[in-house]
């Protein structure tokens, strides 16, 4: 049996294949097609949703892992598509280079991350997608394809795909030299910090804030590049000690303990979400950037994750916020708000054609989730809201196409790549029609 990161998603395919060459993934997709069955793709399993879930073939990225190639004149890479993303930081960092931005975790798949348009914030900066200057992939024929010589929007299509059109094997990316950022975090009002908001967005290369139901305090981030010497009288990133009081003790062991207690105790979560806002202390770190702008994220939760316009996003936050009090859900995890640069990279981007301001909404695992996510699904759409590929969400192929102007195109591609349906499951199915 496979199950995701969050423990809340299994299936058990018929086959789990773990090829470790481009050839072996043409075997695999041409054997699946000869026994009939369906095939998805999984990587790091860091979705919440139900979008690799299938009783037929499923094939494992694992071992497609590496950086395949560097061109430091035209400023791209070529990864394998399995690579982890601490472990692309790792070797980018070896050749001098960086991402130009990233999320808070690093343990998932590049095709995993990119496929679903993970991002990070920063309102000049785009998703992972955004970075895509080719694809290469292996298509329901078992041909190898690269996107970008395989006409019009085919790139475009494949750069967000959620796994639709065939199995990704690698990826050129464009990179930047690597660069030194410096981190603030620290408690600040809800009010004020939502008053001057276009303030900290603005004045910031990343900013993003953490905000509990029931309480009046945010967790602000503030990250800024700075030049690559340590400035005079600041301090580099934490040491161990440091490092794991500020990270694991409070960001995750005090964090969990305070969502096992509201779990059990309801009653207690208004006071416990402002005990663990209390718990925050300001912090500060400088580090090369994947150090500084990942996290580690070990408390487990479930997650639905809306891309709003960016002008949205202050009355959408005070209303989803309004509707856990109004409602009385028992809700003991924070909202994450970040902001997304607009693209016309990828066509199914959640920021397609507009500046995005992304509000998350979680619930610790092993408490009931629907209708708090429903009513933030609610609210979302109703100020033109699109999911994040990776979340949850239960919008169908009807709904979807209202939100996305290019989607028809989408569709186009979809058909020509994959006539059959073969990298299709219930969930394909639902968010792209049969």
């Amino acid at each position: 049996m496979w199950k995701n990161w969050a423990g809340d998603q299994a299936c058990t395919p018929a086959n789990l294949v773990q090829p470790a060459s481009v050839e072996a993934v043409q075997e695999s997709v041409r054997e699946a097609a000869r026994q009939g069955r369906g095939i998805r793709v999984v990587g790091a399993g860091h979705s919440f949703g139900d979008n690799v879930l299938t009783s037929g073939n499923l094939l494992s990225l694992d071992r497609l892992s590496g950086l395949l190639g560097v061109d430091r004149e035209a400023g791209t890479v070529r990864v394998a598509a399995g690579t982890r993303l601490r472990d692309l930081n790792r070797l980018l960092d070896g050749h001098g280079l960086a991402l130009a931005n990233l999320g808070d975790i690093d343990s998932q798949s590049l095709a995993g991350a990119i496929s679903t348009a993970t991002h990070g914030t920063g309102r000049n900066l785009g998703n992972l997608a955004t970075f895509v200057e080719d694809v290469e992939f292996v298509t329901a024929e078992g041909e190898v394809l690269q996107a970008s010589s395989a006409g019009p929007d085919v790139l475009s299509a494949a750069r967000v795909s959620v796994g639709a059109l065939g199995v990704i094997t690698a990826y050129t990316l464009r990179v930047v030299p690597a660069f030194t950022l410096h981190g603030v975090q620290e408690p600040a009002p809800l009010e004020e910090t939502l008053e001057r908001l276009d303030e900290h967005m603005d004045g910031n290369d990343h900013f993003e804030f953490f905000t509990f139901p029931h309480s009046t305090t945010v967790l602000a981030k503030r990250t800024n590049r700075v030049a690559d010497l340590v400035p005079e009288n600041d301090s580099p990133a934490p040491g161990r000690l440091r490092s794991y009081l500020e990270g694991e003790l409070l960001e995750n062991t005090a964090l969990d303990l305070v969502c096992r207690l509201g779990r059990a105790r309801p009653g207690l979560i208004p006071r416990l979400n402002r005990l663990a806002t209390d718990l925050v202390t300001p912090t500060s770190r400088m580090g090369v950037s994947h150090e500084v702008l990942v996290s580690k994220r070990s408390v487990r939760f479930t997650e639905t994750e809306w891309a709003l316009p960016r002008a949205a996003c202050v009355e959408a936050l005070t209303e989803m916020r309004r509707l856990v009090t109004a409602r009385g859900l028992d809700v003991n995890f924070p909202f994450e708000v970040r902001f997304v640069a607009g693209d016309r990279d990828s066509l199914l981007s959640p920021a397609y054609d507009r500046e995005s301001c992304y509000i998350a909404a979680h619930m610790y695992r092993g408490m009931p989730w629907q209708e708090f996510f429903t009513a933030v699904q609610d609210v979302a759409l109703s100020y033109g809201g699109r999911p994040h590929w990776g979340k949850r969400h239960s919008l169908s192929a009807a709904q979807l196409a209202e939100l996305y102007p290019r989607w028809d195109d989408f569709q186009r591609v979809r058909r020509e790549l994959d006539p059959a349906g073969l990298f299709a499951n219930d969930h394909i199915r639902r968010i792209f029609g049969a």
